[in-house]
């Protein structure tokens, strides 16, 4: 007759792999401040102490805090059942991530708190895990606590989860160059928390008081991926989605031309995300970002849905028909909210590639001979030197019919020869370092007295031409006043 037999894992072996979970040191401390916000804190504070012999780094919350009770329950593995019904406000799901995240960045993991009742603290130490292979961790008494550091920002209710033997933070390096290691990631936890929690940190969430963080008393400021501030960003009709009678709802939304863009808020905006590869998804569970820049294979990523975001909001309770992992890091929608996806992804490229290619489709129509000339052939699309154009009809004239052959063949190679793939790449990556048109006062002059000359000759100057083929150049953008001053002169003579 067959028995069971009780086979535990061995918690050092275990202990070590869980380290190794795929978290970086941004996505810990988001780990961490899921629990502050479900705990109702207002404020949230990281400290990462160099100063001291041994670094440490500490997540302090103004929460309700727990008592003795409630800091063992937390450090215990596994201390939530993902398919039990939770609060619309909690941001966990496994009871993993407190102790996953930690040990991906420490050995030493200590939770200190006060509920209104004074200090309670415990730790686990994998020092000590591995040396007895059980799972144990230590109760700290008065005289411990004592000892800990940031015991000074907890003024009343709050939690603090503090982080030492921080084996993996400094990269083996030290003096200096650790420093510089450590502030490099400690921005890019800062830029990833400013995404990640912009909703609490903005107080647009609701049933939510607005959040507070800060990294080293630097106060985090909220990044909108929506550019909603921004009265070009235009936001299409909200759709609502309906899983087992829940609602998940859809916001769509077409970010701004970069043109439409303030200095400010393009070196913002391209500082932090590439247009390219953060089109797609923004996924939010009870008002966190999990996921984002993602189609779900709907669609490429490209030029047709470059301004193109769409944020997807759900509940907790629908967490399993989303995948989530123990990161909250990955999401993958359920199949009715995929086929509407679907259909929301048709209609932003639509818009997205009207916003993008708009500016150029203006500035081809209102040219009445631009210099190039874009054709759609049966689906195929290629650009063209204008043969038509002003500029080359005068030079055609001065020509005899071998060199205008020749003309015709330079031409034709210049229009095959259009390097679109270089500019695609540069123009979707960094559109504003795009100058095509570097000059000086001295050269517009110089230009503007040969363009006449080409055009007229020692004949009458039409002054409605020469406007348009100065615009078809774009020989003089930025110089316009310069232009028009030198029409005023040619006017006078």
């Amino acid at each position: 007759m067959a028995r069971e037999h009780h086979l535990p894992p061995s918690a050092a072996s275990l202990s070590s792999s869980m380290r190794d979970l795929g978290y970086s040191l941004e996505t810990a401390i988001a780990d961490l401040i899921d629990n502050s916000i479900s705990a109702e804190a207002t404020k949230v504070e990281i400290l990462c102490d160099l100063t001291q012999q041994k670094p440490t780094l500490g997540i302090i919350d103004n929460g309700h805090g727990m008592d003795e009770a409630g800091i063992i329950n937390a450090l215990r593995h596994g201390s939530k059942n993902p398919s039990e019904t939770r609060s619309p406000k909690d941001l966990g799901r496994f009871g993993l991530g407190l102790k996953t995240a930690s040990f991906s960045q420490c050995e030493r993991l200590t939770v200190v708190s006060n509920q209104g009742d004074g200090l309670h603290a415990a730790e686990w130490n994998l020092e000590t895990v591995h040396k007895k292979d059980d799972w144990l961790i230590t109760i700290l008494d008065p005289e411990d606590i004592e000892e800990l550091p940031f015991l000074d920002k907890i003024m009343g209710e709050g939690t603090a989860v503090i982080w030492r033997n921080l084996d993996r933070l400094f990269e083996d390096e030290t003096g200096d160059k650790r420093n510089e290691i450590v502030n490099e990631k400690l921005d890019v936890v800062e830029r990833h928390l400013s995404l990640v929690f912009h909703r609490f940190l903005s107080g647009e969430v609701q049933g939510r008081k607005k959040l507070s963080l800060s990294i080293n008393g630097h106060p985090i400021e909220p990044f909108d991926p929506f550019c909603r501030k921004n009265s070009a960003t235009q936001m299409l009709p909200k759709e609502v989605v309906r899983i087992d009678g829940v609602a998940v709802h859809m916001q769509p939304y077409i970010l701004p031309h970069h043109n439409k863009l303030t200095a400010k808020e393009y070196d913002f905006y391209q500082d932090r995300s590439d247009f390219i590869s953060n089109q797609g998804t923004y996924v939010y569970r009870g008002g966190r970002l999990m996921a984002w820049g993602d189609w779900f294979r709907l669609v490429p990523k490209g030029e047709a849905t470059k301004l193109a975001r769409v944020q997807i909001d759900f509940p907790n309770c629908l967490d399993e028909m989303w995948t989530i992992d123990i990161k909250k890091s990955r999401a993958r929608p359920p199949t009715p909210v995929r086929d509407r996806l679907r259909q929301i992804i048709d209609k932003v490229s639509t818009r997205s590639t009207t916003v993008h290619r708009g500016r150029g489709k203006k500035l081809f129509d209102e040219i009445k001979a631009p210099v190039w000339e874009r054709y759609a052939d049966k689906g195929n699309i290629r650009y063209a030197l204008n043969k038509e154009h002003p500029l080359i009809e005068a030079l055609r004239s001065e020509l005899r019919d071998e060199n205008d052959r020749r003309l015709t063949m330079l031409i034709e190679a210049i229009s095959s020869s259009l390097p679109v793939e270089m500019i695609y790449s540069d123009f979707s990556t960094h559109p504003r370092d795009i100058h095509q048109n570097e000059t000086t006062q001295e050269e517009i002059n110089e230009r503007l007295s040969a363009l006449k000359e080409c055009l007229f000759g020692n004949g009458e100057v039409d002054v409605q031409s020469l406007r348009e083929v100065m615009r078809s150049t774009r020989f003089f953008d930025g110089f316009e006043d310069a232009a028009e001053e030198y029409i005023a002169e040619e006017l006078k003579k």
